[in-house]
């Protein structure tokens, strides 16, 4: 099967446990329609860009999952639907990274960057 990764955020105003409350409520509808949920992180709530709905913050989600196409199209589609979910993005991988992901790791943790290049 595919591998995909989700993000979820959700409304500001929701408790934590609503949130990941949120997380359960979607890996059951990926596993009821034959998908499984390898892994699931709650980033907590952070600021927006841009203002969504007249919210400045949410609480993001992070899934990475293992299902058919049609599983994943019927989550986003219940995703939208959702008054708690203001937004849900999805990206096809070739793997899933091992460890937690880049938004959970510290900053020593991420690695060197690299370095700016000169403009001529």
């Amino acid at each position: 099967m595919p591998l995909y990764e989700h993000v979820l955020i959700a409304r500001q105003d929701l408790s934590n446990t609503q949130a990941e409350g949120l997380i359960e409520h979607f890996s059951t509808v990926l596993a009821d329609n034959g998908g499984k949920v390898v892994e699931n992180e709650y980033w907590g709530v952070r600021t927006l860009a841009y203002k969504i709905n007249k919210n400045r913050k949410g609480h993001y989600a992070f899934l990475r999952s293992d299902a058919p196409s049609a599983a994943v199209q019927e989550m986003e589609r219940l995703a939208r639907l959702h008054d708690d979910v203001m937004r849900v993005m999805t990206i096809k991988v070739e793997e899933h990274e091992e460890g937690p992901s880049v938004q959970m790791q510290k900053r020593e943790e991420r690695g060197e960057r690299r370095e700016r290049r000169e403009r001529n």
